[in-house]
C-alpha cells in the first residue's frame, strides 16, 4: 500500500532533519580553518558544483555576496570552455560534490593546483579525488537521501546548503557585518525597505512646517496648508517645543484666530530620531494613531516623517 503524500512528506522532513542534526554534531574539524582562510581572500570566493550541487553552489555564492563576502558561482562546464579565466590566485574555490568524483570538476581542480588557488571540498567522500586534491575538506555525514530509491539528491543537497549558510553567517559575524551593511547590499524590495532609516525618507529644510510661539494662528494655518502635512512644528530658540495638529485646532476652535501658535500647540510632542528604522517608526505611528512624526537630534528639529513616506518606501 502506498503511503499518503503527507506521510511521505513527514518521512522526508524527518530524514533531512536527522541529517542536519548529525551535521551539527559532526561539524567538520576544518570548519574554523576554512572560515579563517576565506576571510583572508583578497578576490572572490568561487563556488561550483554540477547538477543539483551547482544550484546549491549558486545559492551559497549569492548568500556570501549579500553578507559581505564577494563571491561568484561558476558552472564547471563553462569553466572548461573559457570561464576558468574568472578564477585567479587572489580567489578561493569551494567545490561541491556528494561523492567527490564528479568528473566535470576535473578541470577546475587542475586549475586550482596549477595556479595555487586555495581549494575547499564539500563532500561526503573522505578518500575521493576531490577530497585528496583539496586544501581543506568540509566532510558531510554519509546520511541517506530522503527519496524512496535513495538516489535523488535531497538530504545531501540540504546538508550542503546548510553548511554553506553556516560558513556565510560565521564569516559575516567575523567581519562585523551589521544591519546597516546588510541594508546597503539589499536596497530593493521589502527587505531593503525594512532596513531603511527614517533619515532616508524624511522631509527636511524648507519642507518643514515651522512656526514660532508668537506666530498668529492665521499665519500658522497658512504654513500648515502650504506645507501639506496637516501639522505645524513649534520651534523656540532652535528647540522643538510643540506641535499643532488638527486635534489642537478643533480643541481651540473658539477664538482660534485671536490666539498665537504657542497658545494652541501641544507641548512635548512625540518624536523619533533620524537613525530609527523606518519600520519601527511606522509601528509607533500605527500604535499612537498618528500620521506624522517629527524627527529630532537632541532638541533640534531636523525632519518630518509622514506615514505616506513609509508606505511609498515599501514598508507595510
Amino acid at each position: 500500500m502506498t503511503d499518503s503524500p503527507s506521510a511521505v512528506a513527514r518521512t522526508v522532513l524527518a530524514t533531512e532533519s536527522a541529517a542536519l542534526a548529525r551535521l551539527g554534531d559532526e561539524l567538520p574539524e576544518s570548519f574554523d580553518a576554512v572560515v579563517a582562510r576565506l576571510l583572508q581572500v583578497q578576490g572572490r570566493v568561487i563556488v561550483s558544483g554540477m547538477g543539483k550541487s551547482g544550484h546549491v553552489a549558486n545559492k551559497i555564492a549569492a548568500t556570501f555576496a549579500s553578507t559581505g563576502t564577494p563571491a561568484q558561482g561558476v558552472h564547471p562546464g563553462e569553466a572548461s570552455h573559457g570561464d576558468l579565466g574568472m578564477i585567479t590566485p587572489a580567489d578561493a574555490v569551494i567545490l561541491i560534490s556528494n561523492s567527490g568524483e564528479t568528473r566535470e570538476l576535473a578541470d577546475m581542480i587542475a586549475h586550482c593546483a596549477r595556479f595555487s588557488v586555495p581549494l575547499v571540498a564539500m563532500t561526503k567522500g573522505p578518500d575521493s579525488t576531490l577530497a585528496r586534491a583539496a586544501d581543506f575538506t568540509l566532510l558531510m555525514p554519509d546520511a541517506p537521501e530522503a527519496c524512496a530509491i535513495g538516489m535523488a539528491p535531497t538530504t545531501s543537497t540540504t546538508m550542503a546548503m546548510a553548511l554553506g549558510d553556516a560558513l556565510a553567517v560565521a564569516m559575516m559575524q567575523h567581519r562585523g557585518f551589521d544591519r546597516a551593511s546588510f541594508a546597503a547590499f539589499h536596497p530593493g524590495g521589502t527587505l531593503g525597505a525594512q532596513l531603511l532609516r527614517v533619515s532616508a525618507v524624511m522631509h527636511r529644510g524648507e519642507e518643514l512646517p515651522v512656526v514660532g510661539a508668537d506666530t498668529p494662528m492665521s499665519e500658522a494655518l497658512l504654513v500648515m496648508s502650504q506645507k501639506g502635512f496637516g501639522v505645524a512644528a513649534l520651534v523656540e530658540d532652535g528647540r522643538l517645543t510643540g506641535i499643532i495638529t488638527d486635534g489642537d485646532l478643533r480643541r481651540n476652535m473658539s477664538g482660534l484666530m485671536e490666539r498665537s501658535a504657542g497658545e494652541v500647540a501641544t507641548r512635548g510632542p512625540l518624536v523619533t530620531a533620524p537613525d530609527t528604522l523606518l519600520i519601527e517608526a511606522l509601528g509607533i505611528m500605527n500604535t499612537t494613531k498618528r500620521t506624522v512624526l517629527l524627527v529630532t537630534e537632541g532638541e533640534a528639529l531636523v525632519g518630518l516623517l509622514h506615514i505616506h513616506d513609509a508606505l511609498r518606501a515599501g514598508v507595510a
